[in-house]
């Protein structure tokens, strides 16, 4: 699987590494991803989600079953 959040959508950014001598050279910026159960009392269920940190935040403040619901409708999951 690649490397993007299931909830909100992120994916890795492209940018330069600049050495003091203003070298720059390409690199990602990839994405603070983790992989968490989350219970879903809707469902009555566990389930395996690939998240950030930011993802986690906006399940912790809008609940599991509203995140989902949005991320379903952007097509994440």
């Amino acid at each position: 699987m690649s490397k993007i959040c299931q909830i909100t959508g992120k994916t890795a950014q492209h940018g330069n590494n600049v050495s003091h001598a203003k070298n720059r050279v390409k690199r990602l910026f990839n994405v603070n991803l983790q992989n968490k159960k989350f219970f879903w009392p809707e469902q009555d269920c566990w389930i395996d989600l690939k998240v950030s940190a930011k993802g986690i935040r906006t399940i912790n403040k809008k609940g599991i079953n509203a995140a989902l619901i949005q991320a379903a409708k952007k097509g994440r999951i």
